[in-house]
């Protein structure tokens, strides 16, 4: 029977993986056991036979103390952050029209307002860890000149 491969870049993911895992001197085993991801997987990851998720790849990362964003870049299909925003994106998308792009853009607000409220609430909790930048208005007591 014979092995596909997912693709080249999967490949040297895996390629680069190994290298990582055995620059930290841990075994396909003791990674699984620390990442929480089953040994065959790791393997197969390994083999390039199988693409990781995102969350994989942050596990694999946080371990083996290197970069996800590195990783995404050898093929690993990580979603993180994106460099362009949603908003951006339809608005510069050429084949909406101008009333598609309205349309899009109040339904994307509508399903993240509340993610984003509720993270704006969050931020409003935390404790103000900026010093203060107003001058004191306190009047200072000057002693008395005869």
């Amino acid at each position: 029977m014979a092995k596909t491969k997912v693709s080249n870049a999967v490949q040297s993911l895996g390629d680069h993986l190994r290298e990582q895992r055995q620059a930290a001197q841990l075994s396909l085993r003791q990674l699984a056991e620390q990442t929480g991801i089953s040994n065959p997987y790791l393997s197969q990851i390994e083999r390039g036979l199988r693409r990781p998720s995102a969350d994989v790849v942050q596990q694999l990362a946080k371990v083996l103390r290197i970069s996800a964003d590195q990783l995404g870049e050898l093929g690993a299909d990580v979603r993180g952050t994106p460099s362009v925003t949603v908003e951006d994106a339809v608005l510069a998308d050429p084949d909406l029209t101008a009333a598609q792009r309205h349309a899009l853009l109040e339904v994307y607000a509508a399903f993240t307002a509340p993610a984003r409220a509720e993270r704006e609430a969050a931020q409003q909790d935390e404790p103000d860890t900026q010093p203060d930048t107003e001058p004191d208005t306190q009047p200072v007591d000057e002693p008395l000149t005869a």
